[in-house]
């Protein structure tokens, strides 16, 4: 109710350009279909560099509290998959989301996971489809991991070594090809962290989509 109140009062702006409603067209089409980004490991896409537009949604999001711009930034992942080239269902046609890990202290901060709800929204809208899909929240990160920004692509490694962990209750079957999901690519460190960590479980990353790259990512 508190929440209908504050949206007659003060209606909500698009946190990309500030123009009137949650996210307008202009900032939305920003994001492209998935382009390759330059990092080792498996085939890792991004749907926009991370400035501009797309850095002020994934923000706002992320930091900012508008858990509002879940439906439309998860769409955005879930209508994009059937473009990346080696992401697939598993033999019964299911696709499986994999999230990205939060530190516990950032979840806490955010009111939870945030790249679960990005997860759940892009199966909302592979669903919406007709697509059977299915989110495994398969990681978590060990206490006392530092928060990665201002690290080097070394240091990002090193903090992240040994501090993925599989979470049995959320792993998808052994042998079930999944799709890594996240909101921004850096260095790559944490997407190889959690495919090896995946794979040490049975579990196949086909691919990892992000919404953003980081500017100082080349696109392939």
């Amino acid at each position: 109710m508190l929440t209908g109140l504050l949206d007659l009062v003060l209606p909500p702006r698009c946190a990309g350009c500030g123009a009137a409603g949650t996210c307008c067209a202009a900032c939305l089409a920003e994001f492209t279909s998935p382009r390759r980004v330059r990092v080792p490991g498996r085939p890792v896409y991004a749907l926009a560099e991370y400035q501009g537009a797309p850095r002020e949604l994934v923000l706002a999001f992320k930091e900012r509290g508008r858990h509002d711009l879940a439906g439309r930034l998860g769409g955005l992942l879930g209508g994009a998959l059937a473009a990346v080239p080696e992401a697939r269902a598993d033999a019964g046609g299911t696709w499986w989301l994999v999230p990205a890990p939060s530190r516990r202290s950032a979840s806490r901060r955010r009111g939870g996971e945030h790249v679960v709800r990005l997860a759940r929204a892009a199966a909302g809208a592979l669903a919406a489809e007709g697509a059977p899909v299915a989110v495994a929240p398969a990681l978590e990160l060990a206490a006392g991991t530092k928060d990665s920004v201002g690290l080097t692509a070394a240091a990002r490694r090193a903090n992240l070594a040994g501090r993925v962990r599989p979470r049995p209750k959320g792993l998808p079957p052994p042998g079930t090809p999944v799709v890594l999901l996240d909101d921004v690519v850096t260095t790559g460190a944490t997407a190889a962290e959690c495919v090896r960590v995946l794979a040490r479980a049975g579990v196949r990353v086909t691919a990892v989509l992000a919404l953003t790259s980081a500017a100082s990512q080349r696109w392939w």
